[in-house]
């Protein structure tokens, strides 16, 4: 079948191969036709678009050559006196003839559009950024129509990942969204609605001081950028908040089968005395004798079981999905994926398992990145036994438990801020991205990167694809140059 793709390189393919579709100008004739959705476009419209205030003096003549040598490439079986099925020409002009199934871009606009119960629009924003494989018509930048089509098309995306956002809370994803919700609202700190699913994205995972610092960084964006307060709607839902009028989130299951214990308890007050089924926990570090110390600490523990180790951040990740535990312990630094990199990936599943980080040494960038990433605890590792049993417990009944070796002003002193771990020359990716990059900077394949993440390799080409285009690079030699260069990666460290 023939399709059109624009949301990212413009292309026409048969199946899965591409056409040839000639020189940039040639292209552009055929792009202008799939924006003007079907209808025709005037032989003059498209003169003084495609050669802004200067037409050659053969326009028009160049106009037909390009039309025809179009026509050959998307129909190469036509008769030469048959007429055109698919570029027709339509008085006064030329037309696109194409159904919605054919162009990405209109099969996304009806996907952004699309109604339902929340799982019903869930599926259909996430078919519609699937669709998504780098900026819009790009490569006619140039262009005032492309422009301007690619800013509506950009528009809907944002739409889009805000409407599945709203899906996933009314479908209790939380946990899951964070971290899309934090880069999406400070990619676009503007938008209204991004600050409002942030906020209540970390209030319904049981994070409400974060929810209202979301807030009050929002609110310091739009008096330095506007000179104005947060909206009426953002005002009400911090009052409410406040007064702790929002509807509580539900307790995690791993909570409710312990009793409900406090968070920050230790020792006795477990739910395996009452007989509910022990917290699971998963213990994830690259040094065995502190795999062992903790196994020891979890089977001594009344109503914890270990649920499994993993000695890096790739095992970490298949052997939460293997075992599906109710929390993780993850060691902030290890070979092969860092912890930060691995908690983002678990985060991101589907009713994903609470994560806390260890670290040997309490760095504040360490404490910041983790904090951001979506974890429900920080600890050392050398913490005492109490301290690490008191952690899970809290991550398990939904709260979150800093070492209190780690002051507690140093949140503080982070809200508001940029993330440390982004690089101003990467702005605008997402930790995920980030993750991705990185392994490309060490030099692996699609296929090893999609090992390590515990993607699909289709998913991973698509995610470099996306990175060229949004860096605005040609080949992956340059993204490994961007990466070191912006000091994402230095020489010599780990990933």
């Amino acid at each position: 079948m023939l399709t059109f793709t624009a949301l990212g390189p413009f292309q026409a393919w048969t199946g899965d191969t591409p056409l040839d579709l000639g020189g940039q100008r040639q292209r552009a004739v055929l792009a202008r036709l799939l924006v003007a959705g079907g209808r025709a476009v005037p032989v003059t419209t498209l003169i003084d678009e495609l050669w802004p205030g200067r037409p050659p003096a053969q326009a028009l003549s160049t106009i037909q050559g390009y039309v025809s040598r179009l026509r050959r490439a998307l129909e190469p079986g036509r008769a030469p006196r048959e007429e055109a099925a698919v570029l027709v020409s339509a008085a006064p002009g030329y037309a696109l003839r194409a159904t919605v199934e054919q162009v990405d871009a209109w099969r996304f606009e009806g996907l952004v559009r699309a109604d339902g119960d929340p799982a019903a629009v869930w599926a259909a924003m996430d078919a519609a950024l699937g669709l998504w494989r780098g900026p819009a018509l790009a490569e006619f930048a140039d262009l005032t129509w492309a422009v301007t089509e690619a800013g509506r098309l950009e528009e809907l995306r944002l739409v889009a990942v805000e409407r599945r956002a709203d899906a996933g809370l009314a479908l209790g994803r939380a946990t899951a969204l964070v971290a899309d919700l934090e880069a999406h609202a400070s990619a676009y700190p503007l938008r209204e609605e991004a600050w409002r699913l942030l906020a209540l994205a970390l209030y319904r995972t049981g994070r409400q001081g974060d929810a209202l610092g979301a807030l009050r960084r929002a609110r310091k964006v739009w008096r330095d950028e506007l000179g104005l307060d947060l909206t009426s709607g953002l005002r009400r839902l911090e009052g409410d908040m406040l007064a702790q009028r929002l509807e509580e989130p539900p307790a995690p299951p791993a909570a409710r089968a312990s009793g409900g214990a406090a968070s920050g308890s230790s020792g006795g007050a477990s739910g395996g005395a009452s007989g509910a089924a022990p917290l699971r926990v998963l213990v994830a570090d690259d040094q065995a004798l502190v795999r062992a110390g903790l196994r020891t600490v979890l089977s001594d523990e009344d109503g914890m079981e270990p649920a499994g180790e993993a000695a890096d951040g790739e095992e970490a990740i298949a052997a939460v999905r293997a075992s599906r535990p109710d929390v993780v312990l993850l060691d902030i630094q290890m070979p092969r994926l860092d912890g930060l990199a691995a908690a983002r990936r678990i985060l991101a599943e589907d009713r994903p398992p609470k994560v806390i980080v260890m670290t040997t040494f309490g760095s504040d960038e360490n404490l910041y990145a983790a904090l951001r990433a979506g974890v429900s605890g920080f600890v050392l590792k050398t913490s005492p036994p109490e301290q690490l049993v008191a952690a899970v417990r809290a991550a398990a009944a939904g709260d979150a438990l800093i070492d209190p070796a780690m002051t507690t002003r140093l949140i503080a002193g982070f809200a508001g801020t940029p993330d440390p771990a982004g690089p101003p020359g990467l702005a605008g990716l997402s930790d995920g991205r980030l993750d991705v990059l990185k392994l490309v900077a060490r030099g692996l394949t699609n296929k090893q990167i999609a090992q390590t993440l515990c993607l699909p390799e289709p998913v991973v080409a698509d995610e470099v694809g996306a990175l060229l285009a949004h860096l605005g690079l040609l080949d992956r030699a340059q993204l490994v140059v961007a990466a070191y260069e912006s000091g994402l990666v230095t020489p010599g460290a780990a990933v």
